[in-house]
């Protein structure tokens, strides 16, 4: 029997392991029977150079590769970390017309990525869970999630506000400061704008919620959603506000609507949240 759909998984950041790639293609047949899809893992996830999952000319190529690859039906980033912007600008631009017909889901640190592809009017991009999840307790039900959605569109993956908000974007609060003025950069007019972080002081939330709610660009959105940020180290002083408490003052200065929590996270409950306008 064919499969529903044919998945490239590459790593444009840290490694994973075989053996998380062998559960992974396990779980999609045992969870989905005739409608699991082929899940091909580049051999690319699996290199190690430093903290990479190969040095950059790998990663740029095994991208590059899937992405192009007129066979494959959608390109799940196998993991975050870090390395997505140092190929981002060089990859987007050896795409193809193929590139344009899949669907790319990711998260963290792959957003400087799905940011590129969206700026680059490409339609079929979202912010969700990704194969690495399956290590966390409990992590089967991101992958079912994500796999529902890259199979069916299943309206049960998403964020539930998506549904009736227009146009949404994602992304992690650090890597999309990062993108701010350079070409990875969306436009994000009339948008509802969710984001999320991890592993980070507030001090440094607030920080780059600064420069985030001082763009243009992000003034310009319908308003803005605070997912979750977890795992926040301690302070050797409190800094006297949580990160809801950031998100608004934040927003209120820069007169940006804040619209309350969005169900998205470094977490087994991520949903997703297409970019642009809903799609089925």
């Amino acid at each position: 029997m064919a499969p529903s759909i044919r998945i490239g998984v590459v790593a444009p950041g840290t490694r994973i392991e075989p053996e998380l790639a062998a559960r992974l293609k396990a779980f999609a047949a045992d969870s989905f029977l005739d409608r699991a899809p082929e899940i091909v893992v580049h051999p690319q996830c699996f290199l190690s150079a430093g903290h990479f999952a190969g040095d950059d000319d790998a990663r740029l190529k095994a991208f590059v590769e899937y992405a192009n690859d007129p066979s494959l039906d959608a390109i799940w980033f196998a993991r975050g970390g870090y390395g997505a912007c140092r190929i981002a600008e060089a990859a987007l631009a050896q795409l193809n017309g193929a590139s344009r017909t899949k669907t790319y889901l990711g998260y963290s640190d792959n957003g400087a990525i799905l940011g590129g592809l969206y700026a680059r009017g490409y339609q079929n991009i979202a912010h969700g869970p990704i194969p690495v999840d399956m290590t966390r307790a409990g992590g089967e039900g991101a992958i079912k999630r994500a796999l529902s959605w890259l199979i069916d569109r299943s309206p049960e993956s998403l964020e539930l506000s998506v549904i009736y908000e227009g146009k949404t974007a994602a992304f992690n609060i650090a890597v999309f400061q990062s993108m701010l003025g350079t070409s990875l950069e969306p436009d994000l007019s009339d948008h509802v704008l969710m984001l999320e972080d991890l592993g980070e002081y507030l001090y440094r939330l607030d920080r780059a919620l600064f420069q985030i709610t001082s763009s243009a660009n992000v003034r310009s959105v319908k308003g803005i959603k605070l997912g979750r940020v977890s795992e926040v180290p301690e302070n050797d002083k409190p800094f006297g506000a949580d990160a809801e408490e950031i998100a608004r003052y934040w927003c209120a200065k820069a007169g940006i609507a804040y619209l309350g929590r969005a169900d998205i996270g470094h977490d087994v409950e991520n949903k997703v949240v297409p970019f642009g306008a809903l799609r089925r």
